[in-house]
């Protein structure tokens, strides 16, 4: 079980979700650069799920929380 507060569902969305729009559409949202998530931050993200899954991965890359999904990414589930 996860203590942070993260939902679990949005670490793996974030992991396969791939942007839908703009500079880098296609790429899975674990992917973009923070330089891109910084933009976002100072212009304001997308409104609904997608706003919510960029925030999410903008706060894991800002503090270095990337290891969070490696579990996800490699496969793997914690239970």
């Amino acid at each position: 079980m996860m203590e942070s507060g993260i939902n679990p569902e949005i670490l793996k969305e974030i992991c396969e979700v791939k942007m839908p729009f703009g500079k880098y559409q296609g790429t899975i949202l674990a992917d973009l650069p923070i330089s891109y998530l910084e933009w976002f931050q100072r212009q304001g993200m997308p409104k609904g799920k997608l706003g919510m899954q960029l925030s999410t991965i903008y706060e894991i890359k800002l503090n270095g929380l990337m290891d969070l999904l490696a579990p996800i990414r490699s496969g793997l589930t914690r239970r």
